[in-house]
Order: structure tokens, then C-alpha cells, then sequence
């Protein structure tokens, strides 16, 4: 859209039908751009959007929903038929020629797609809304570039003036300027100030491009390739989980990691498949302190979304799977100072507060910032670790996170035409240089996981029950488990397999709940012994408990060695007793303390023999006098 169009324009797509195999985000980017061309909206040149993915070697275009779950990467890219305006990926850690080669791939479909578009348009030709340019004075401009030229330069020069001092030189010399201009009647007035404030950001816009361009000098005087100055801090924060401090510059993220359990995590409705629980949250505070504004405290807006989103892709295919470190993990950002790429400051602290929090992520994790301003004869100049003026007067905001190995997410915006392959090939070169050199300063903070978690965690108590067992486990009604749960404290996650996890915050309550589910879950095994409970006595024998809810028939003649008249003489109510497993008949138990007390003797026996001495007789174990032989 022209800059001038001021009407407020909504365009809807909704997703009417869906096959389940073709993710319809990409066809709704698609379907808006030819909607507003195809109408009488002022809207300048059709896009059109792919995504492109990396399966089993070979780029793919707009991979099915299975697809995608084997692609290395998956990269959304919008743009006309002259250049690419726009990109957002995941990868699994892909070379910086991967993604370029995906970029160029994609871009020479989206050229199809919108000769599709122009195609449709000429069929229709549809009479467009003229839309006058903003008015500009070039008098207005030339007199403030002769008059305050100078001045203005001097302030926007923030290796002179730090941020803070060089917005309020700015502001003071714009209102300056301002109060100067004659009194008129309100109307003219009016009109002549809108027309000098704009005059006045051309002139701060185009001081900041000719010096990049021309003079070849960044307003706070770094060199193209350079990072400000980056500081790290883990563990600063004694109660949580994990936390980190990283500063670059003007820029301070401060990065919380808490871990809880499966309840903790977040559950996703989706389009395609059945719901699934959502284990890695990352959350993106900007309070309006940060950038010394005040503002009301309200809900997460789409910058915020926006950033946490971009953040979270980068580290998400870093984390340890599921099944070795099952536990929920939220990562809280909270920018307290911004002046320029907050994002990428919430990748590098999120994973140094990952690491602090004990969570083994593959390999530590950085991103930059890069920025790219375009001139006049193919001139232009790439940006390492761009600032808030470099932001904002640039052409374009490249992000790039990843690991030593390769990049995990990607994020550009593109302000203007013209932007080619070969010029993105340059900026992902030069971000790759920046990222190694921002791991470098982390990994001196710490370059790996922790061993142990943090002790105010919930520790992760683990153990496998057969699959038939976990009815038993769950009780009529989950009564079983629940009454584990409240006399533990602990929470207990029970999978399809038969994994049981249970997370405790103290180590008496894991271990006094893992034992009550082993003994829920327990089954007895032919030839193992076990030391029972005696719960019952009978004329036969005795009924001894192996573990809750499962007792065995210790028959009177597998007592002892010795025949014995009475049960009693030998066994009593309560006593613990090590028993032998004979043999099991459906829920019938055979129990023998005859075998035990035969092995035991026939041991002794054997060590007496061999150490020369004389054979050692024993009558038993266990409750009870022995008696005598008949």
C-alpha cells in the first residue's frame, strides 16, 4: 500500500475446508495479496507465499504436514516477482548454503504464483482508488538541511551521545525548530508544522544513509562487522530454576527457566492432528521501562507474541527429547533496557538459563541481529548487530539464531525492492562470523548443562511397570493414585508404555511414593525371594503378603526343614519372613521357606568344607523354635 493510504483495511481468511495433509497458512498469505490486488484497494504489486522444506536431502516445496515432521527445515518466504520481502524459519541446525539455496528455491516458485495473480487481475481489471502522495515541501527541507544540518548529525551521533542523551537532543532541536515557525491561522499552521516534522525525519533519515553509504560510518561509530559489548551472568537469581543476564550494549534480557511436570504443560487444539501437550513455553516481556516510556501493564501484544515465537523456534529443536528429560519447561524473557535486537538477546540468555536450569540442550545457542541499508548503483552495506536508529532507518531486520553447528531460526523483513540472493548469501556470512563470536563470550559463562537440576526443582523419580499393571496403579476411579499423591505430595504422570514418572520437591516423598507404586504394581516371579508379611494362619500353612494385594500360600509342609505339627509353633502374626516363589497358578502364589533354609545350609557346608572346619547345621530362620525332628 501506498504510505499515504490512510483507510483502514481488513482482509479475512478462513480456512473453509482442509485436506490434512496441506497446511493452508501459506495459501491464506497467498489468497489476501490476490483478494487486495484483484480489488479496487490502491494496493501496489501482488505476493505470493511458499514454504520450503529440507526432506531426505532434497528442497521441497510447501512439504505435506508429514513431510514437514522429517524436513531439516521449514522455511516460510513471501515476496513479489522481482524480490523477497519477507521470511520466517525453524531448522534443525541447517548451513548457512542450505538455507540461501532454500531462499532462491522458493523465490523462483513465488514468481509463478503471482504471474498467476497478474493473470487473474487483467481478467478482472478492476478500477483502482487514486491515492494522492503525502504532501513534502523540498523548500522546508533544504532550509532545515542548511540551518540545522549540522546540529541534527551531531545528535544522532550516539558514540558522541549515549541513546538516551541523543533522543533528548533530537526531540529539544525538533521542538526548536518548531516554535520558530511564524504565527498563522490554525489551519496553515497546522499544515506548515505536519509538513516540518516531516521534512525534519526525511532529514534525520537521510543523514543516517549517507553516512552508511557514503561515509561509511554507523551512528555510534562500530565498524560494519562489529558487536557492542556483551556481558553474561548465570544463577543470579538464587530461588528459580535457572536464570541468566545478558547484556549487548543498550539491550538487557533477563532470562527465567522454571521446570514442572506433564500438568504444567501447555495443551494445543490443532487443525491437523490430535491434541498434543506443549513441554516448551517461552514467554516475552517488553515492559515500557525498558525503553524509559510509561504505559499501562497489559496482555502480550503481537510484538511480544511475535518475539517470544521467533525466540522459542530457535531453541526449541535444541532440547533433549521427551523421553530422557520429561519435564515442562516455561522460559521467561524480561527485556530491561532495549536499544535494538531484544529477540535475539532472549536466544542467547534463554539458553544460558536452559543450561543453568540443568537442561541438557544439544549445543549452546546465539542469535544476531543484522541489518542491510541499499542505495543507488547496487551500492549498499550489511550491518552486524544493528542498534534502534540502524533498525529503524535500515532497509531491512535480518535475524539469524543457531549453534556452531548451524542456524535454528531465521526472521527477515524487508522495507524495500531490490534485495538480492547474492546480497542475503553476504548478510547470513556475516552472521554466522557474529554468532561464533557471541557463543565464544557465552560459553566462557558456561558452555554446558549443568549436571544436577536446581534443588528447589521437582526432582524426577522413574520406573517401568508392565502395561497390564497400570489399571492396578490407577485404582476404581484413579482411588489408588490419588491416595499415593496425598500421602506423598508428589505428582505422578503414568504413559501408554508403563512409564511411570514421579516429581517430588523432596527426595523422602519421591522415595516413599516410588515404593508405594512398586508395591501397587509388583508381580511375583518363579525362583525370586522375597521377604513377605505373614498375614494369615491356617491349619495348612500360611498366607504370606508379598506386596500390597498380593499374598502367597506358605503350605505348612515348606516351612521348615522338620515336620512341624502347628503353624503357630513356627510362624506368627505379623512376622517378616523370607520366602521362596514355587510356582504360579493364575492368582494362586506357592510359597517355600524350606528351599531358603536348605540353600542356606548347604552354603555353609560348602564354606565350612572348604576352610577345613566342621560342617555348620542351622534349623531355620525366622519366628519361632525349631523343634525337633520325628
Amino acid at each position: 500500500f501506498p504510505e499515504s493510504w490512510r483507510n483502514e483495511t481488513q482482509v479475512v481468511s478462513m480456512v473453509l475446508s482442509a485436506d490434512s495433509e496441506n497446511d493452508p497458512d501459506v495459501i491464506a498469505v497467498t489468497s489476501a495479496s490476490a483478494a487486495a490486488y484483484c480489488s479496487d484497494l490502491p494496493f501496489e504489486k501482488p505476493i505470493a507465499c511458499v514454504r520450503v522444506g529440507l526432506v531426505d536431502g532434497q528442497l521441497v516445496i510447501n512439504p505435506t504436514v508429514a513431510d514437514q515432521k522429517k524436513s531439516l527445515m521449514n522455511i516460510i518466504i513471501a515476496g513479489t516477482d522481482e524480490a523477497i520481502v519477507m521470511v520466517e524459519s525453524g531448522a534443525l541446525e541447517v548451513s548457512e548454503e542450505a538455507v540461501a539455496d532454500a531462499l532462491e528455491f522458493g523465490h523462483a516458485q513465488i514468481k509463478k504464483i503471482v504471474s498467476a495473480i497478474k493473470e487473474l487481475y487483467a481478467q478482472l481489471k478492476p478500477k483502482k482508488v487514486a491515492v494522492a502522495p503525502l504532501p513534502f515541501d523540498e523548500a522546508i527541507y533544504k532550509d532545515l538541511q542548511k540551518k540545522y544540518g549540522d546540529r541534527l548529525h551531531d545528535a544522532v551521533n550516539t558514540e558522541k551521545h549515549p541513546k538516551k542523551e541523543s533522543y533528548h537532543l533530537v526531540d529539544a532541536l525538533k521542538e526548536e525548530i518548531i516554535k520558530l515557525i511564524p504565527e498563522e491561522p490554525k489551519k496553515e499552521m497546522d499544515e506548515k508544522r505536519t509538513l516540518t516534522k516531516r521534512a525534519f525525519e526525511r532529514l534525520r533519515e537521510n543523514i543516517f544513509r549517507d553516512d552508511v553509504l557514503n561515509a561509511r560510518r554507523r551512528p555510534d561509530g562500530r565498524a560494519f562487522d562489529q558487536i557492542r559489548l556483551i556481558t553474561c551472568e548465570v544463577g543470579l537469581l538464587p530461588r528459580v530454576h535457572g536464570s541468566a543476564l545478558f547484556t549487548r550494549g543498550e539491550t538487557q534480557a533477563l532470562a527465567t527457566l522454571t521446570l514442572g511436570t506433564k500438568e504444567d504443560m501447555q495443551r494445543l487444539d490443532l487443525l491437523f492432528e490430535q491434541d498434543q501437550f506443549k513441554r516448551f513455553m517461552l514467554h516475552y516481556n517488553f515492559p515500557p521501562f525498558s525503553v524509559g516510556e510509561v504505559k499501562f501493564l497489559r496482555g502480550p501484544g503481537r510484538r511480544e507474541i511475535g518475539h517470544g515465537a521467533l525466540a522459542e523456534r530457535a531453541l526449541m529443536n535444541l532440547l533433549p527429547a521427551e523421553a530422557d528429560f520429561p519435564y515442562a519447561m516455561r522460559l521467561v524473557s524480561d527485556i530491561l533496557e532495549s536499544n535494538g535486537s531484544s529477540s535475539m538477546a532472549t536466544v542467547c540468555g534463554g539458553s544460558l538459563a536452559l543450561m543453568d536450569a540443568g537442561v541438557p540442550l544439544k549445543a549452546p545457542c546465539a542469535g544476531i541481529a543484522m541489518g542491510l541499508v541499499v542505495g543507488d548503483n547496487n551500492k549498499y552495506s550489511i550491518l552486524t548487530d544493528i542498534a534502534g536508529a540502524e533498525d529503524h532507518y535500515g532497509d531491512m531486520d535480518f535475524k539469524v539464531a543457531g549453534t556452531r553447528a548451524g542456524i535454528t531460526a531465521l526472521q527477515m523483513d524487508i522495507k524495500v525492492l531490490g534485495i538480492s540472493i547474492a546480497m542475503m548469501r553476504e548478510a547470513l556470512a556475516q552472521a554466522k562470523k557474529a554468532r561464533l563470536q557471541i557463543l565464544d563470550t557465552m560459553e566462557k559463562t558456561l558452555s554446558e548443562a549443568r549436571t544436577q537440576i536446581s534443588a528447589y526443582a521437582p526432582r524426577l523419580f522413574k520406573l517401568k511397570i508392565p502395561q497390564d499393571k497400570i489399571r492396578d496403579l490407577i485404582g476404581p476411579g484413579g482411588k489408588k493414585i490419588k491416595s499415593i499423591i496425598e500421602a506423598t505430595g508428589v505428582k505422578i504422570d503414568v504413559l501408554e508404555d508403563g512409564t511411570v514418572h514421579i516429581f517430588s520437591t523432596s527426595g523422602a516423598g519421591g522415595d516413599a511414593a516410588l515404593q508405594m507404586v512398586r508395591d501397587v504394581t509388583a508381580s511375583a516371579e518363579i525362583g525370586k525371594t522375597y521377604l513377605g508379611k505373614v498375614v494369615r494362619l491356617a491349619e495348612f500353612g500360611a498366607f504370606v503378603e508379598l506386596f500390597p494385594g498380593t499374598d502367597g500360600l506358605l503350605h505348612i509342609s515348606e516351612i521348615s526343614e522338620h515336620r512341624i505339627r502347628d503353624v503357630r509353633d513356627e510362624l506368627k502374626l505379623g512376622d517378616q519372613v523370607l520366602v521362596k516363589v514355587l510356582s504360579i497358578e493364575g492368582n494362586k502364589v506357592r510359597l517355600s521357606r524350606k528351599a531358603l533354609i536348605r540353600e542356606a545350609r548347604e552354603k555353609q557346608q560348602k564354606a565350612a568344607a572348604g576352610g577345613g572346619g566342621n560342617p555348620v547345621s542351622s534349623s531355620g530362620e525366622g519366628g519361632g523354635d525349631s523343634g525337633s525332628h520325628e
